[in-house]
Parts: C-alpha cells; sequence; structure tokens
C-alpha cells in the first residue's frame, strides 16, 4: 500500500508495513475511560451515574489496567472515594488530570493501530459528533493518550485535511473488514467531513487501519445523537461472525431500519470474499425519560481480557441477550452492568470505553 497522490503528508507504507487496527477481543494491557462530571450530559439523574463507572471499573481492574481521565486534584479525590466504596480501587486502577468536556472515550481518545510489531495511535479530528459546541478539551484526549502510552502520534489526512472520525463510528474484525454506517459518514446532517465520500473514507481506512473491506450498513437506531453509530448496531464477535441489532414489532421505528441493516449483512462478504454468519441480537423494549427514547441497544457491550460487559436495562430481553453473548464468547465472563439511568446520557459501555491493544 503506497502513499495517496492527494495526501502528501501521510506516510508511505509497504505492504509489509501495513496498519492494522486489532479486534476488539484481541489481548489489551488497558482500558481508558473518562470519570464523569458534566451534569449536563445526565440532567436530573447524574447522581447513581459515578456508582455506574465504580461497577464498571470493578469489573475491567480485575482483569486489566483501567486508565481513569478524570479533571483535576479534587476529581480524582472523589472519584477516589466512591472506587473505595465500591471495593474497585486497587493497583490496576491509574488516574490521569486531563480536563475533558464529556466522558465518551470511544469517539475522542485515540485508536490504537499496529505497525511492524509497534503499536502507534491514529489522533483523529473530534468535533463534538459535528452537534456540540463544547469539544476543545476532548480533542485533546487521543494526543495526550498517545503521549502517556509512548506511542507514535499519526494524524490522519485526506486532502491536506485532517480527519474526523469517532471509534463508535466503526467496528472491524482485525482481518481487514470494518462497519460503518452511512447515516453517519454520508449524510450531510451531523456533517463530519464535508465532500468526503465512500470512496474516500475507504481509501482513509485502508491507509490508517489497513482494512481492505467495508461494510456499509444504512441506518442507525432512534434516539442516537451521534446520527448513526455502529456500536449500537451491529458489533464484530469473531472475524466471519457479527451479531446485529433485530426489532421484531412492526410498529416500533426501529423495524425497518434494522431489517435493512440485516438484508446488507446477508449479502455482505469479508475481506476474502467468505459469507459472514449474522447473529440476530433483540432489542430492548423502548428505554424513555422525560419523553424521550433512548439508544438502548445491546449491541454496546464492550470486549475486555477473559469479560464481555453488557448494558442491560431491566428487560426481558436481558436474559436473551446475556445468553446469546455468553454462547458467542465461552472463554468469558458475560456479565450484565444495569445502564438504565448511564442511558440518559446518550451511551453505554462501549460508547465510555477504549481500549489499548497488549504490545507485541
Amino acid at each position: 500500500m503506497k502513499r495517496s497522490g492527494n495526501d502528501p503528508s501521510s506516510d508511505a507504507l509497504s505492504p509489509s508495513g501495513a496498519r492494522r487496527m486489532p479486534a476488539e477481543w484481541e489481548i489489551h494491557d488497558a482500558t481508558w475511560l473518562a470519570w464523569p462530571h458534566n451534569r449536563d450530559d445526565w440532567p436530573g439523574k447524574f447522581e447513581p451515574i459515578p456508582w455506574v463507572y465504580a461497577e464498571i471499573i470493578r469489573n475491567l481492574s480485575r482483569r486489566e489496567r483501567v486508565e481513569v481521565i478524570v479533571n483535576d486534584a479534587a476529581a480524582e479525590k472523589r472519584a477516589r472515594k466512591i472506587l473505595k466504596l465500591a471495593h474497585a480501587l486497587n493497583d490496576n486502577v491509574r488516574f490521569h488530570r486531563w480536563p475533558t468536556d464529556r466522558v465518551w472515550t470511544r469517539d475522542s481518545g485515540c485508536i490504537f493501530v499496529e505497525q511492524d510489531g509497534k503499536l502507534s495511535a491514529t489522533k483523529w479530528r473530534f468535533n463534538a459528533w459535528a452537534k456540540y459546541s463544547n469539544w476543545k478539551r476532548d480533542e485533546k484526549i487521543g494526543s495526550l493518550m498517545a503521549a502517556d502510552s509512548g506511542l507514535r502520534e499519526i494524524q490522519p489526512v485526506f486532502r491536506r485535511q485532517r480527519i474526523v472520525l469517532e471509534g463508535g463510528s466503526i467496528d472491524v474484525n482485525g482481518q481487514g473488514t470494518l462497519l460503518t454506517t452511512e447515516q453517519c459518514l454520508l449524510s450531510k446532517m451531523q456533517q463530519r467531513n464535508p465532500g468526503m465520500k465512500r470512496a474516500d473514507y475507504e481509501t482513509v481506512f485502508a491507509e490508517n487501519l489497513g482494512i481492505r473491506n467495508v461494510i456499509w450498513l444504512a441506518n442507525g437506531i432512534t434516539g442516537d445523537d451521534t446520527h448513526g453509530h455502529v456500536d449500537d448496531l451491529t458489533r464484530f464477535v469473531a472475524p466471519d461472525t457479527v451479531v446485529t441489532a433485530v426489532e421484531p414489532d412492526p410498529k416500533d421505528p426501529n423495524y425497518e431500519p434494522l431489517r435493512e441493516n440485516v438484508r446488507r449483512l446477508r449479502d455482505a462478504t469479508d475481506q476474502d470474499g467468505g459469507p459472514l454468519a449474522v447473529i440476530d441480537l433483540p432489542m430492548p423494549g423502548p428505554v424513555m425519560f422525560e419523553g424521550r427514547r433512548l439508544p438502548a441497544s445491546y449491541a454496546n457491550f464492550y470486549i475486555a481480557n477473559g469479560l464481555v460487559l453488557v448494558p442491560v436495562f431491566n428487560d426481558p430481553n436481558d436474559q436473551v441477550a446475556l445468553a446469546i453473548l455468553a454462547d458467542l464468547f465461552p472463554d468469558r465472563d458475560v456479565t450484565g452492568i444495569y445502564c438504565g439511568d448511564l442511558v440518559w446520557g446518550l451511551g453505554t459501555l462501549h460508547c465510555m470505553t477504549q481500549q489499548q491493544p497488549a504490545g507485541l
């Protein structure tokens, strides 16, 4: 693979030096997340959120290092107190005093890649989903993560412009195939990169993430303010297998968009032309708060070392979703985390985490 002629600042890549974005199930050195502090993200419902975070960190820190981003010394003190009370404070938890606007580290953080046997950090532009005005603190987080990890920072560009990309808008199998949605990357609403077309994104994915095959789904779920992130829809669980959200009620607004995504997946192939196994994952019943439909989805699970954390909502389908994922991950503990409060912030477990793969 070689440098694009319209991208003189990107690195020339020989076939042996191609980058690769590891799959989430590959071994991690750490999970990155940011401690909650912005009450406007959970208006009227902030109080339980730090305790949800404590439960997540308690589970993760048993399996891998957890890098916790806090705004300042006072925020670290509060976080330590809550984690200690929740039996979640241990030597696997490290703190970084870096101010953030929000806590959705999947989107604001860097995306780690492998190249020539070494890890690097791709630092994409972040502009708060082309929707919110307070993003300048979050835009710095990826660079801070890269520097703290001692990794080379790569800033992807196309036609001399840095590229906006959120981690929640893509999912990969680690072998060269990537999932994304047209709604998120190609729509003129919440437009991340004006002027970029489908083929342009595929070039960027190839050069920076080692992608040879892009599966374009259509639309995201109702209530998703990111405008179509794929991590609420469809996720790789093995190189040739995806789970995808389905809604059986024809009257539900998610019914037809999710059916269309299933149709596309059944027609799709992996990077070598092989078929994908497509496994249905139910949706929970509508989760509502203050008259608003929230983006509750079991697909927003997070895969860690020996562990899969799954958002649950006190819904009859909780156990169905947990059983499906337990069957797909027989060597990992599949653990439900109650996210009925967390999702009021319009994201859950995958949105708040970013994995750092183990170095080679």
